[in-house]
């Protein structure tokens, strides 16, 4: 081995390259890094720890850092209705249509979960409404079932069909109304949704309620459908 002054050639060039501040670890070693930071975020935004989150960030975790259900930083945050971590996230650079394995955009969390300043947070930042997810529904569906009526009307603002038929000729009146969504049945009535409209079983909004026993949606259902 070639040495100078007994130090071995390898070392010497890593001193010297460590003092002008331009050496870098070996790939390998850089890829171990960045695995440990992403999953430190990861970790993070899974407990809750603010702190962790903006450490890691900083350390130079990426933003879009998956885990093994392909569930994005922002997507954790947004399932778990931590809506000041998720708004950091984004704040951050987080790509707001990134999807899971089984299809959940960010948009559909925070419909299902009622994040109504995050949803619009996020179709302001260009989240697309109309993705399908595996289970074939929509953040439209979300929203209408989970009776979260402000982000219904942030998504017919935004352009979503207040009549679209998704799987088994479902309208998002049709689930409002299965889950007795009174305030948001008449919130898509308002919006133009028609009551006439049937499913894949020749069922209307107001027979679906009335099958789950939701009276008072039955009648708004039955009102509007006599004017």
């Amino acid at each position: 081995m070639n040495r100078c002054l007994g130090v071995p050639i390898r070392v010497l060039a890593i001193a010297l390259a460590c003092q002008a501040g331009v050496y870098t670890e070996p790939a390998a070693s850089q890829a171990t890094s960045n695995e440990s930071v992403n999953a430190r975020l990861l970790v993070s935004v899974r407990t809750g720890d603010d702190g962790g989150v903006q450490r890691a960030l900083a350390d130079g975790a990426a933003v879009d850092s998956r885990n093994r259900l392909g569930e994005s930083a922002l997507l954790v945050a947004l399932k778990r209705s931590d809506w000041r971590m998720a708004k950091r996230l984004v704040d951050a650079g987080a790509d707001v249509n990134q999807s899971a394995i089984n299809g959940i955009t960010p948009l559909m969390a925070a419909a299902y979960g009622g994040g109504t300043e995050l949803s619009a947070l996020l179709l302001d930042r260009g989240a697309d409404p109309s993705p399908i997810d595996r289970v074939k529904k929509t953040a439209m569906v979300y929203a209408a079932g989970e009776g979260h009526t402000a982000i219904v009307r942030q998504l017919l603002a935004r352009g979503v069909d207040a009549n679209r038929a998704y799987d088994n000729d479902l309208t998002a009146l049709m689930w409002a109304a299965g889950y007795g969504r009174t305030e948001t049945v008449r919130a898509l009535l308002d919006a133009g949704a028609d009551p006439a409209k049937r499913d894949n079983r020749g069922k209307t909004a107001a027979d679906i309620a009335r099958d789950a026993k939701f009276d008072e949606a039955a009648r708004a259902l039955d009102e509007r459908a006599k004017r």
